[in-house]
C-alpha cells in the first residue's frame, strides 16, 4: 500500500507494476499532515539549536526561543527522570541533581548539593523541628507521575477497532473509585493514586511512615489544584482538569503581614515552625517549654495549644484574604 503525499493518490503493488489506482483524500491526508508536523518540528527544532547555540544557561535553567525570536533563559520546564538522589542544603532529598536546581530556580532560593544519597534524619530540638509539607515540585511531581503512568494505557485507534483515549482512561478509574456520589474525597483519590504503586512511590523522606504522610498530602494539595466548588471533592470534569497533559498548575505564594513568601520560605513563632507549601502556611504544633527559645520579646506568656491553634487559623484566614483581594484586583 502506497500513497503519493502531492498527488493524493492512493495505488497499490510495487513501482514496476501498479495494478490499480484509486484516490483516498482520508489516508493520504494523514501522511501530509505527519509529514508537514514533522517539518514543522524539525524546524523548530533547528531554529532553537541555531539561537540557543552560544547561549549558556545556569544550573536548573534551559535556553528557550521567546515570540521575537531571541534567546532566553527559563527554568526547566521537565527533567529527565534517571534517578540519582542527592540531599540538597534545605535538608530535602531530590530524585537528581537537575530537580534540585530546578526547584531552586522556580522557589528563587539558593539551594546546593549537600551530599549524594537521601538526607539523613537529624535528632534536633523541638526549636528546630520542622512539618512534614507538599511543596509544590512534590505535588507537580506526583501529578506527572500518575499522569506518565496512565498515558502508558492510551491505545490509539486502529484500522477496524476503537482505542482508549486519555479521557477514557480517567473515566474508567473514576467509575472505579468513585463511591457512588459521583465525586472522589481524598480518600478515594489516594486509593485511585496507590493503584499504582511503583510509578508514585515518593522518597523525599528516609522515615517510610512521612513518605506515606507525603504523598497523602501531596493528594489534598491535587484536590485543591482543580476544586473549582471549594467542596474538597473533584467531580469529573474537576478530575480530568487535575490530571490534563496540558494544564500547568499556578504556584500560589503565602501572605503574611502585607507581605508574599515563596514555596518553601519558613518563618518562627515560639517554638513552632512555619513553612509555606503550595501557598498555604503549614506549622507544627509543639507544647512549648521554659527551655525552648522564644521569638516573641515582648513580656508576653507563652502561647496555649487553643491559642496556637487559632494562631495558626489566623495565618491561613490572611491567606485567604489576600488571594480573594488579588482576585477582585484582576476582575477590576
Amino acid at each position: 500500500l502506497c500513497c503519493d503525499v502531492e498527488t493524493g493518490v492512493l495505488w497499490l503493488g510495487t513501482q514496476r507494476k501498479r495494478q490499480r489506482k484509486r484516490k483516498d483524500k482520508g489516508i493520504c491526508g494523514r501522511f501530509s499532515d505527519l509529514a508537514h508536523k514533522s517539518n514543522i518540528s524539525e524546524q523548530e527544532a533547528q531554529s532553537k539549536s541555531k539561537v540557543c547555540a552560544n547561549v549558556f544557561c545556569g544550573a536548573g535553567r534551559e535556553c528557550a526561543v521567546n515570540e521575537k525570536g531571541e534567546p532566553s533563559c527559563l527554568c526547566i520546564e521537565q527533567c529527565k527522570p534517571h534517578k540519582r538522589s542527592v540531599c540538597g542544603s534545605n535538608g530535602k532529598t531530590y530524585r537528581n541533581h537537575c530537580e534540585l536546581h530546578r526547584d531552586a530556580c522556580l522557589t528563587g532560593l539558593k539551594i546546593q548539593v549537600a551530599y549524594d544519597g537521601h538526607c539523613k534524619e537529624k535528632k534536633q530540638e523541638k526549636a528546630a523541628a520542622s512539618p512534614v509539607v507538599c511543596y509544590v515540585a512534590d505535588r507537580n511531581e506526583l501529578r506527572r507521575r500518575v499522569i506518565d503512568w496512565l498515558q502508558t494505557e492510551v491505545v490509539p485507534d486502529g484500522w477496524f477497532t476503537k482505542g482508549s483515549n486519555f479521557t477514557d482512561i480517567l473515566l474508567k478509574y473514576f467509575k472505579n473509585y468513585d463511591s457512588g456520589d459521583s465525586q472522589l474525597d481524598s480518600a478515594e483519590l489516594l486509593k485511585f493514586i496507590q493503584h499504582n504503586e511503583t510509578a508514585v512511590q515518593m522518597n523525599s523522606y528516609a522515615e517510610e511512615e512521612n513518605n506515606r504522610l507525603l504523598r497523602s498530602l501531596c493528594v489534598d494539595a491535587l484536590i485543591e489544584l482543580s476544586d473549582e466548588n471549594a467542596d474538597w471533592k473533584l467531580s469529573f470534569d474537576e478530575f480530568l482538569n487535575c490530571l490534563k497533559p496540558g494544564f500547568n498548575p499556578p504556584e500560589k505564594k503565602c501572605a503574611l503581614e502585607d507581605e508574599t513568601y515563596e514555596d518553601g520560605a519558613e518563618t518562627q513563632v515560639e517554638c513552632n515552625r512555619c513553612v509555606c507549601a503550595c501557598g498555604n502556611w503549614v506549622c507544627t504544633a509543639m507544647t512549648c517549654d521554659e527551655k525552648s527559645p522564644v521569638i516573641d520579646t515582648d513580656g508576653d506568656q507563652e502561647m496555649t495549644e487553643e491559642e496556637w491553634t487559632r494562631r495558626v487559623a489566623e495565618l491561613n484566614k490572611h491567606q485567604e484574604t489576600v488571594e480573594k483581594m488579588k482576585t477582585s484586583t484582576k476582575d477590576v
